[in-house]
């Protein structure tokens, strides 16, 4: 498998993309990479790695679009920019996926450019994996689609169905619609007209209705869909929610102890990893022909390497064709 990282792409860009993609390589000897991005920046840089195997080369492109850049005007003014060329050589069938922690608009926007949908997609969506009191809840999307019809959100329910179920194995995952309120007839024209189209779905996931905020996180239910501006308010609040809490919960707990504080210290960092974005590495852009995985701006080498990983996963379970077939099947696929 041969996978495209936008080494450009992220704060810590591009070291923290070298140094993951060379653990990547240690730990899953199936795949080559292709560093995308200024050569002269990457040549040296590689070289002081040390790592001299062949799985790694580099391809050069011209510039990158930095996280503050407003993502359309970046790419016009920069169409060879490292993230522009990673999308082109999946368009090539050069490489099968591409991973970046550079500007997620960007990216987006890149891959809209590309129009490189599979077949029936409407729109993409990114499909985020947060915790939950039950172990997992894919929440989609959160950002690529602010505009989403309800024929985008009837497709999403299908597709966080299937990612759900080929990565989280979660073997028939509960799908449910954000809205402001449980009951029939809540919430906006969209969304209600997007509950109808999954309920009428021939290919109707195991759609247990509208749900509300607090579900994403006590456990009844798997997957949350909802369009890109209102998932990611829901994300960031998420991020933010729990950074406090954990550093709250630490402060007032391990200032009551003496003996035992380093346990508790323990005890506390390692409950954190559940809520942080390295441990998974990124997100998916599903509805992509080919795979495209969206990493934290504030990625370290580990979050990069996981990405990595999770696109080589996304690929042995077939998620794409696994999502074709279910779109194929689905009435809402042929909406208007």
């Amino acid at each position: 498998m041969r996978i495209a990282l936008d080494a450009m792409g992220g704060d810590f860009a591009p070291a923290v993309n070298i140094d993951g993609a060379i653990e990547a390589l240690q730990m899953l000897p199936e795949i080559e990479i292709a560093l995308v991005g200024d050569r002269t920046v990457l040549d040296p840089m590689l070289a002081r790695s040390g790592y001299s195997g062949e799985r790694l080369v580099i391809v050069h492109a011209e510039g990158h679009v930095g996280m503050d850049e407003k993502p359309t005007d970046a790419l016009r003014k920069k169409p060879d920019c490292s993230i522009a060329r990673c999308w082109k050589m999946m368009a090539g069938k050069e490489v099968d996926a591409l991973v970046s922690a550079g500007n997620t608009g960007g990216v987006v926007a890149a891959g809209l450019w590309t129009k490189l949908f599979l077949k029936d997609v409407k729109r993409p969506g990114i499909a985020v994996i947060l915790p939950a009191s039950h172990g997992k809840t894919v929440l989609m999307d959160v950002g690529a689609n602010p505009g989403a019809r309800p024929e985008h959100l009837a497709q999403y329910a299908i597709m966080g169905n299937v990612f759900a179920r080929e990565v989280l194995g979660i073997a028939s995952p509960r799908v449910g619609l954000m809205n402001i309120g449980s009951e029939d007839g809540k919430g906006n024209d969209t969304v209600r007209e997007a509950h109808q189209l999954i309920i009428a779905g021939a290919a109707r996931p195991n759609y247990i209705g509208n749900v509300e905020g607090r579900d994403v996180f006590n456990g009844s239910v798997d997957v949350v869909i909802c369009e890109g501006f209102l998932g990611n308010v829901v994300l960031k609040v998420s991020e933010g929610m729990a950074s406090m809490m954990m550093r709250t919960l630490a402060d007032t707990v391990t200032s009551a102890l003496q003996d035992e504080r380093h346990l508790a210290i323990s005890a506390f960092q390692q409950a954190g990893k559940t809520f942080e974005y390295n441990e998974v590495g990124g997100a998916p852009l599903l509805g992509i022909d080919g795979i495209c995985m969206i990493s934290h701006g504030s990625s370290d080498a580990r979050s990069i390497r996981n990405a990595l990983k999770t696109a080589v996963t996304l690929k042995d379970r077939g998620v794409n064709q696994k999502i074709t077939q279910a779109l194929g099947a689905s009435a809402e696929a042929v909406a208007p």
